[in-house]
């Protein structure tokens, strides 16, 4: 494993941490639920408390639940998605559901305060959710269903899956708990999901118009960020000397590597990003 593999994975096993800390701290002991495979798991939880009154002490087996529940959902990761996605996947599951096992769930850190709750687990989750996935791994769950279903259905998306699977998880609380309950789980999902876009830069389209004197720059954006360029012939206003401009429509995490790039080369050219609201034709987007 290349030393940068290796970062990226220390830095996607810190962002599971973050979530299962946020759900373990936060929104558990709450009585809220997540959204999601691990909604489902929750409630599996509890019909095994309540039902079968299976004792579980201060650890929540939700976690457990998760990862074997995961299991086929990696086997779909490896035929459709790729071996390295699958890998790091795999990884951060198995870590998720060590965090979410070992990190005790006993009492509220913000008692009778539970909108509080669901805002600041909502906070640390997302978080920990979009470093995970920016680092290019994943939690697994409706994440690796969706991008799954997306290959073969262009229609869909990870955002309509999760909805599908968000819905029936709130339904069920709905119908055995509060209303109380479901809304604040909504406010937990909703804080999380738009942290969760903040930090996974994937999720964001950028253009960069690179001035350049030499072609090294378009090959390493063909070669690094697997994207082709327009190349358009300039000359300085100044010096009049003719220059290569380059135009690429990037991700929000390919614009980072971008511009390290271009510092760690010193290099004399000149670089702005901008952001794109709207991308019409081929722009596929990469994990």
């Amino acid at each position: 494993m290349k030393r940068d593999d290796g970062l990226h994975l220390l830095k996607a096993m810190a962002g599971t941490f973050l979530f299962a800390f946020g759900m373990n701290c936060f929104i558990v002991p709450s009585g809220l639920y997540s959204g999601g495979l691990l909604g489902i798991c929750q409630i599996m939880r509890t019909i095994l408390e309540e039902v079968f009154h299976m004792p579980v002490g201060e650890r929540d087996i939700a976690g457990i639940i998760f990862f074997f529940l995961n299991l086929p959902l990696f086997c779909l990761a490896w035929l459709n998605i790729g071996s390295r996605f699958f890998c790091k996947t795999i990884v951060c599951v198995a870590v998720q559901t060590f965090f979410l096992t070992v990190i005790p769930v006993s009492f509220p850190l913000l008692p009778d305060a539970p909108f509080a709750s669901a805002a600041v687990g909502g906070v640390i989750c997302g978080w920990g959710v979009g470093l995970t996935l920016r680092e290019g791994g994943s939690g697994g769950g409706q994440d690796v269903l969706g991008l799954v279903i997306m290959k073969y259905h262009n229609r869909m998306s990870v955002g309509k899956i999760a909805f599908m699977i968000n819905l029936a998880v709130y339904a069920w609380c709905a119908f055995h708990y509060s209303l109380e309950t479901v809304i604040y789980s909504l406010v937990y999902v909703c804080v999380s999901s738009a942290i969760t876009d903040m930090v996974h830069l994937q999720n964001r389209s950028m253009g960069a118009i690179l001035v350049s004197d030499n072609e090294e720059s378009i090959q390493w954006i063909i070669t690094n960020c697997n994207r082709s360029a327009t190349v358009l012939e300039g000359r300085g206003g100044y010096s009049g000397k003719p220059y290569q401009v380059i135009y690429a429509a990037l991700s929000g995490q390919e614009a980072k590597m971008l511009e390290r790039y271009m510092k760690d080369r010193g290099s004399e050219a000149f670089v702005t990003f901008f952001y794109i609201d709207r991308i019409y034709g081929r722009f596929p987007k990469h994990l």
